[in-house]
């Protein structure tokens, strides 16, 4: 066991038994120290362990570059659940690594009290790190069965429509409610009655209704239609949907709660480290140093940054609501919310000048326009990336009789316009799986309407 280990292995217990003190409630966390790569490979797949597809060699590359032109520093991954999984750079000094271990409390204590993560975990399971293991492994089999280049067409498909699901849905929803029998009808009295029964009256009374439109409503959550729709699925892609599906509905809080969850977090490490007599006072002042750059802008003075940093804002926000209502009153917060509704709610004219914080548009030729803004502007400035995982909303509006799937965008809610280009490629997987017509409803950037449709060569 090397020094750091030991060290870890003397302060984390004495950190979790100072975060009971304090108030943090949260499952066990299992720590683990292990090597720059791992963590880089946790950063491009999402996951220790996930499903093979060349999309994620695309993200190595991004993450590669990132890191070695000192744009990125990975400090820690914690995967929620019961036990909580994280994961601590082995070649990060002591100091960097006992803040992790206070920053990672704070998260566990987040996803175990707030709603959105409580539900997610309710759902899809306490141990994505070994569920998501399990569906790589079933994927190497299917691999084995019908061949790569199959499974790589299905993981196509399935991959780029990770972002349309619809948490407000249970996870394992049934299929729509097939088509019902008329209630027997109440016989009326007097004339009414006497009319019935008048030659050819009755017999509307025995009929059935038409069936159902299929989906009954536009459907959010185009995975789950594509498994249970598609009308020649294989059960083989069905499963690969259905995996896809699920690791997506995990990541959906962690998405849509990330700045109250990184500024919790931040809040609480500061705090627990704060509190923590048994620290070396080099050691307590180090990690201070280093909760400094965390939670600090990403420019330096006297720059200008354009990209929000989650855990800056979400620090000075809870540290504000804290100070102004109390740690009861900021739990209550942390347990209701999610992004859109702490942002609204929570940042305030007064603290947004604190921060600097202000509205821009960037044009696709680099040049950015700042303008006066009023603080709604800022917001939905702030939170517009994170509707629907950052993706148009596109909703299944209907499925024919001859089985075309008919496609929309509901642009008149997240008000994205659409990559025409991408749209079509997308379009291309589902028809290669749906093996049917497929069309898309959009509007053009004069507000026309205009069907899409996938490339003639698409299957």
């Amino acid at each position: 066991m090397s020094s750091m280990q030991q060290t870890l292995a003397e302060t984390i217990p004495k950190l979790e038994a100072l975060a009971t003190q304090q108030g943090l409630n949260y499952f066990p966390v299992d720590f683990e120290l292990v090597p720059p790569s791992f963590m880089m490979e946790v950063a491009v797949y999402g996951l220790p362990v996930r499903m093979p597809h060349w999309s994620f060699g695309l993200r190595w590359i991004y993450q590669m570059i990132q890191h070695r032109m000192g744009h990125s520093r990975i400090f820690e991954v914690v995967f929620p659940g019961n036990p909580n999984r994280a994961y601590l750079v082995n070649t990060n000094s002591l100091h960097e690594n006992t803040l992790v271990v206070a920053h990672v409390l704070g998260h566990a204590d987040f996803s175990k009290n707030n709603l959105s993560f409580a539900r997610s975990q309710e759902q899809v399971g306490y141990r994505i790190v070994e569920q998501a293991a399990a569906h790589a492994h079933r994927i190497e089999e299917i691999i084995n069965e019908v061949g790569e280049n199959r499974v790589e067409r299905v993981l196509d498909c399935a991959l780029s429509l990770e972002p349309h699901i619809d948490t407000h849905q249970a996870l394992n929803r049934k299929r729509y409610p097939g088509k019902q029998k008329a209630a027997p009808a109440v016989k009326a009295e007097g004339f009414r009655g006497r009319y019935a029964d008048l030659p050819g009256e009755g017999a509307k009374a025995d009929e059935e209704p038409a069936p159902p439109k299929t989906p009954p409503q536009p459907e959010r959550d185009l995975l789950w239609f594509i498994a249970n729709y598609a009308p020649e699925l294989e059960e083989w892609e069905r499963d690969i949907f259905l995996a896809v599906r699920k690791e997506a509905w995990y990541f959906q809080p962690v998405f849509n709660c990330q700045i109250m969850n990184e500024g919790w977090a931040s809040y609480w490490h500061s705090r627990l480290l704060r509190e923590a007599d048994f620290l070396p006072s080099a050691t307590y002042v180090d990690c201070m140093k280093t909760h400094s750059d965390v939670v600090s802008p990403y420019a330096g003075d006297q720059q200008v940054a354009l990209k929000l940093n989650p855990y800056h804002v979400g620090y000075v926000m809870w540290e504000h609501i804290i100070s102004e209502f109390g740690v009861a009153k900021a739990r209550e917060i942390m347990k209701q919310e999610d992004d859109f509704g702490f942002v609204r709610n929570y940042l305030s004219r007064d603290l947004a000048d604190k921060m600097k914080l202000f509205s821009f548009s960037a044009k696709r030729d680099g040049e950015i326009t700042v303008g006066e803004s009023s603080l709604d502007d800022l917001h939905e400035n702030i939170l517009a990336p994170k509707f629907n995982f950052g993706a148009p909303r596109v909703v299944v509006e209907e499925l024919q009789k001859d089985g075309t799937l008919i496609l929309k965008q509901e642009s008149s809610i997240d008000g994205r316009g659409l990559e025409l280009e991408r749209a079509r490629k997308v379009l291309q997987y589902i028809a290669s799986i749906w093996r049917r017509p497929v069309k898309l409803l959009t509007l053009d950037a004069g507000d026309n309407e205009v069907w899409l449709k996938p490339e003639p060569d698409a299957a």
